[in-house]
């Protein structure tokens, strides 16, 4: 695996005005992230540089532009209001703790090679999941847009809606509309030449100037120029699991989050990213964001969508558009203590509109009714109980769901023959009379594809239809997979007929399925010379062979 990120110099032009496009629809963003999470404007910048460097020098999408996101953002400002409140002193340096072990979880899900499987979430969670996060942000941008400061969390927030506008100030708010206009209703074909972000926070910025400035509006704030100081990680051994699971939520999301957006500027290139080598970037990137008081990032679609369009096509956009980020910390700070927050929470709210799935949930019901609930049911879950909870409850009811539903198709793949001319199963000719000859004594159990854990039910209720016949053939030349339950349950119909002394054979095993019985010592029941290659040649021997003929076995047992 190569070191770096794909950096070349032979679109020199088109990165670099990829760069710069990105940096320009960087700096509203993370400023407003940064004052949305809690942790400050220069919070959001110290993110946008530091994410946005080290990913797209250690990463594996060569076109990704990596900075704070609007999900990563809701789930860092609840951390950080979980932690502060249980420890005003420490609660924020233990806050970008989390962000140092999100990206540490990172780092290790790309050694793990675990990149291909990050993105295997059901579409209805990750759905409900985003809306939620969407939803949350919008919530939370309430109290700037009316000029008053958020109360605490969406619960607090929607309980204290009547205090809000009965304080509303009409100068912010008039402020955060402005903003939400020109965000809405500025011309597409303007918007492939400035950012409306941009435009709007320029506009709204110098309307409180100009019009409004005798007027107590609420700004920015001085930002520290230069470099951003090193933190120590904070550790409490009272909030350490806490800690860690929000690390685990947080990295993950961004794994999701910056996966998601690499297939996206894939399909757009016509490249392929490398998912391991992209957690790696993204976690490098958060540790170091961590480290020096920054948010954590992720893969940003629009800023990566902008930069591509714009001829971005290696990993050298994403290192000009963070050093021109750089420079403004360094030398421009001063310009954006005046921005009004009304102005960066109509950005805010902007965003979290966008990311609620539009698309998906004005037809989810049409689609599948179960699968409505489930988004439906996350989405409830994300914004009123836990992100946590909403992620863990969506998955297992939607993994059931999925399970039963396969179940229930691959359990037309078991099969019991005893009659020849009662069944689906395609037979040669010789095997309908061998079976006709047999006259329903001898029992033929046919699987078929992967034999999940879900299928284990319908061989368990095929073998009570064993019990009645004198011999078992089991037909396992098609079978894929055998899984653990289905592997055991297979084994309880030959232990039965093993222990009524009536002879089983195997038809086909091998591979993995061999493999499977040789562990759970079916065998042993099983004589080597009962292990055949054909339905026929199981059939003749329990006819013609060694065994005793079935007239004379139900004389026997009569």
């Amino acid at each position: 695996m190569k070191i770096f990120n794909e950096i070349h110099f032979n679109n020199l032009h088109g990165d670099i005005f990829g760069g710069v496009t990105a940096a320009v629809i960087a700096l509203p963003m993370a400023l407003a992230f940064g004052v949305a999470s809690g942790a400050g404007a220069e919070a959001g910048l110290y993110g946008a540089i530091l994410v946005g460097f080290f990913a797209a020098l250690f990463g594996g999408s060569p076109t990704l532009i990596s900075e704070p996101t609007g999900p990563m953002t809701v789930v860092f400002t609840a951390v950080i209001t979980k932690l502060v409140a249980s420890d005003p002193a420490n609660g924020m340096a233990m806050a970008f703790t989390v962000v140092i072990l999100a990206g540490l979880f990172q780092i290790l899900f790309g050694i793990m090679r675990l990149g291909q499987y990050v993105t295997l979430m059901p579409y209805t969670v990750v759905s409900g999941f985003m809306s939620g996060i969407g939803i949350i942000l919008i919530i939370l941008q309430i109290g700037p847009m009316l000029g008053q400061a958020s109360p605490g969390g969406v619960i607090e927030i929607l309980q204290d809606i009547p205090q809000l506008i009965g304080g509303l100030r009409l100068e912010e708010a008039g402020l955060a509309g402005l903003t939400l206009l020109i965000l809405f209703l500025m011309p597409k074909k303007f918007q492939r030449y400035i950012p409306p972000q941009l435009v709007a926070l320029i506009i709204g910025t110098l309307v409180s100037i100009w019009l409004l400035n005798d007027m107590s509006i609420r700004r920015i704030g001085e930002i520290p120029t230069g470099l951003p100081a090193f933190m120590m990680p904070v550790f409490s051994i009272d909030q350490w699991q806490l800690i860690l699971v929000d690390a685990v939520v947080l990295g993950m999301l961004g794994c999701i989050d910056a996966l998601l957006t690499s297939v996206i500027a894939d399909s757009i290139t016509g490249k392929q990213h490398n998912s391991d080598k992209e957690l790696l970037g993204q976690g490098i990137g958060n540790v170091m964001s961590g480290l020096f008081g920054g948010l954590p990032g992720a893969g940003a679609t629009m800023g990566t969508v902008v930069s591509i369009q714009a001829g971005a096509r290696s990993a050298l956009s994403g290192l000009i558009r963070a050093g021109i980020l750089l420079l403004v910390v360094l030398w421009a700070a001063d310009l954006t203590s005046v921005i009004p927050l009304a102005v960066l929470a109509g950005i805010a709210f902007k965003v979290g509109v966008n990311i609620i799935d539009w698309r998906f949930l004005k037809r989810a019901h049409v689609i599948s009714g179960k699968g409505a609930l489930i988004t439906y049911g996350v989405i409830l879950l994300t914004v009123f109980v836990d992100l946590i909870v909403a992620v863990g409850i969506g998955l297992f009811v939607a993994n059931v769901m999925t399970v039963t539903r396969l179940s229930e198709l691959q359990a037309d793949d078991v099969k019991v023959v005893t009659d020849p001319d009662d069944t689906d199963l395609e037979l040669t000719a010789y095997e309908h009379d061998l079976l006709e000859m047999a006259e329903g004594k001898i029992m033929l159990l046919y699987l078929r594809g992967t034999m999940i854990f879900g299928v284990s039910r319908a061989i368990s209720r095929k073998n009570s239809e064993v019990k009645g016949c004198k011999a078992l053939i089991v037909d396992l030349t098609d079978v894929d997979h055998l899984g653990v339950s289905s592997a055991l349950a297979l084994e309880e119909a030959i232990l039965d007929m093993s222990r009524a002394g009536r002879p089983v054979y195997l038809v086909g095993a091998r591979d993995q399925t061999l493999q499977r019985l040789q562990k759970l010592d079916v065998f042993r029941y099983v004589p080597q010379e009962h292990h055949v290659s054909s339905r026929r040649t199981a059939l003749e021997k329990v006819l013609y062979g060694k065994t005793a003929p079935l007239a004379e076995q139900d004389e026997e047992s009569a």
